[in-house]
């Protein structure tokens, strides 16, 4: 089998054959799958290889050799509309070499899972019938595994006594857990947590219930803060951005928060929270006036960014 189209289609049945769902029983996705195996036109199936390959490198590896011409800004579709599905099926493996890698590191890769690889291998064989019955049959206790692995790398925060979430491994996901771990008993103590971003799932801990009772109404158009805490005792929105890779409340940002939150009614306090100084520095030029700074290394410093008060919303008497 020498033709592309040959190559393209097989893979394409394969996906129907291992019960992927409609959306993913596509050229892309057929492509992917040839990318994972690194099966080059006139490479025999028995030869396929697992090499650790990232999105981009897809991209490349399906226009170098499959003449398909992906633009950049297919990535995140490549991601969320075949890879996703690939990892949660048990077809691929995320992030073998590294499993905490955080879910936006652009060293992501994926990589074929051994026994699927093991079954691929007998395409075009004898043995392919069996191989896959007998694949099929054990693949859910394979995917349940798989998933149990996942669960173990992310991150536990307890945001209540007895009460826990897991976010997405990371620096990120760390630096969320120390503000509410580290900041929130110190500079909002009995405050109650409203909301958590996740790299991965971008609700990772949403009270809309207690949100609505405070006068605001978010849809998932409107970029949250990484962490809302609403401290009862002054009636203050603790709105928080954990800064790992992305910037602080500035200008800009300031703005943004301010009428996403514009029918709070809770005063609103702004803060940018960073794992350490060092981090700190390099945007300590962009952090907007009238605003907190947070850094984790030093839990029990604050600090202010001019203003007539310290530690509060400004439009509060």
């Amino acid at each position: 089998m020498n033709n592309k189209n040959d190559y393209i289609e097989a893979a394409h049945q394969i996906l129907i054959s291992l019960g992927l769902p409609r959306a993913q029983q596509n050229e892309r996705s057929a492509l992917c799958l040839l990318a994972l195996l690194n099966l080059t036109p006139g490479k025999a199936w028995a030869d396929a290889e697992n090499p650790l390959v990232g999105i981009t490198p897809i991209i490349d590896w399906v226009r170098d050799h499959y003449d398909k011409e992906y633009a950049p800004n297919t990535r995140e579709t490549i991601r969320r509309q075949t890879m996703h599905q690939f990892r949660d099926a048990g077809i691929a493996l995320y992030n073998p070499d590294r499993p905490d890698r955080p879910v936006n590191s652009p060293r992501t890769v994926y990589q074929i899972e051994p026994t699927a690889l093991a079954l691929l291998r007998t395409v075009n064989t004898p043995a392919w019938h069996d191989t896959l019955t007998t694949y099929l049959a054990e693949r859910e206790t394979l995917v349940a595994r798989y998933a149990k692995e996942r669960e173990q790398n992310r991150i536990p925060i307890e945001i209540s006594p007895g009460k826990k979430i897991t976010l997405s491994p990371g620096e990120h996901s760390e630096l969320i857990r120390a503000i509410i771990d580290n900041f929130a008993p110190r500079f909002a103590p009995g405050s109650v947590l409203a909301y958590v971003g996740d790299t991965g799932d971008k609700w990772g801990y949403f009270d809309a219930d207690l949100l609505a009772e405070l006068g605001i109404s978010v849809d998932s158009h409107g970029k949250m803060p990484d962490v809302v805490l609403y401290y009862t005792e002054k009636n203050w929105l603790l709105l928080v951005e954990s800064v790992t890779s992305h910037g602080p409340v500035n200008g800009k940002r300031y703005d943004e928060l301010r009428n996403l939150f514009a029918e709070s009614k809770p005063g609103l306090v702004y803060v940018s929270a960073f794992p350490n100084r060092a981090i700190m520095g390099q945007y300590l030029g962009e952090i907007a006036w009238e605003t907190e700074v947070w850094v984790a290394d030093a839990p029990s410093h604050l600090i202010h960014f001019d203003g007539a008060r310290f530690l509060g919303p400004y439009n509060a008497s």
